[in-house]
């Protein structure tokens, strides 16, 4: 069993269950470790509208033979490198507070104990994240779509507390992501307002990959939405003239 696609819930929880072997095997019962699922990974953990991830981010918690066990499954596998990882702690959605509002998923082994992310917090680190390019912003609006559906709707007033304990406020949220939270929350139709957004990210996937390969801009967390934004006001513009 490979990834080829990428990782799904099913083979998500495959995975984990053979680390927890792996990990138990070379560190022994006595002493357990943490993973805290975040990002796409905590979607497929916790809801159905996410078909794949790319790659696991976590919070790890665990003794250096961790590092040994997940190349061993990786190896095994034949995962991608990196296949479970804690970069997403040098990005800005992370918080040192994560651990404290994440919330019990499985254990594995007896030793491996996974967490996830509560549902107004999980919205609270894609709106930090905000990639316009990603699927930070579609990942919100179908969050909220199935806490709906779930007969578990999240207000505004969950989401700012979430925001305000993870990064202390909304000031290095961007004012795009905060209309869309504003616009899905007043939504009436989120499955297709998250279908809109889909093909909304796709198309700046597109664009920024052409501006790389073609214009050789550099693009960067600093000028993506600038570039984004004029190609979709010229996409609008040329629309509008036919």
């Amino acid at each position: 069993m490979s990834v080829e696609k990428g990782f799904t819930k099913e083979n998500l929880d495959y995975y984990l269950k053979e680390l927890a072997k792996e990990f138990r095997k070379r560190n022994g019962r006595n002493t357990p470790a943490e993973i805290i699922l975040v990002g796409g990974a905590a979607i497929l953990a916790n809801y159905g509208f996410r078909e794949m991830t790319y790659d696991i981010d976590a919070v790890i918690t665990a003794s250096s033979a961790m590092k040994e066990a997940v190349n061993a499954v990786g190896d095994r596998f034949d995962l991608p490198n990196g296949w479970l990882n804690a970069d997403f702690k040098n990005t800005n959605s992370y918080s040192p507070k994560i651990s404290q509002y994440s919330k019990y998923y499985r254990t594995y082994s007896n030793v491996l104990n996974i967490r996830t992310i509560s549902a107004e917090y999980l919205v609270a680190m894609k709106l930090m994240s905000g990639r316009r390019y990603k699927k930070d912003l579609s990942d919100i609006v179908g969050i909220l779509s199935e806490q709906e559906r779930m007969g578990e709707p999240l207000s505004y007033q969950q989401i700012d507390c979430a925001v305000r304990n993870l990064y202390g406020g909304w000031e290095n949220i961007s004012e795009y992501a905060i209309q869309l939270l504003k616009a899905a929350l007043d939504s009436e139709n989120l499955t297709e307002l998250f279908i809109e957004q889909e093909q909304e990210e796709a198309l700046s996937k597109q664009v920024v990959l052409r501006v790389q390969k073609y214009e050789k801009e550099n693009v960067d967390e600093s000028n993506v939405d600038a570039i984004i934004q004029r190609a979709l006001s010229k996409k609008r513009d040329d629309r509008d003239t036919r």
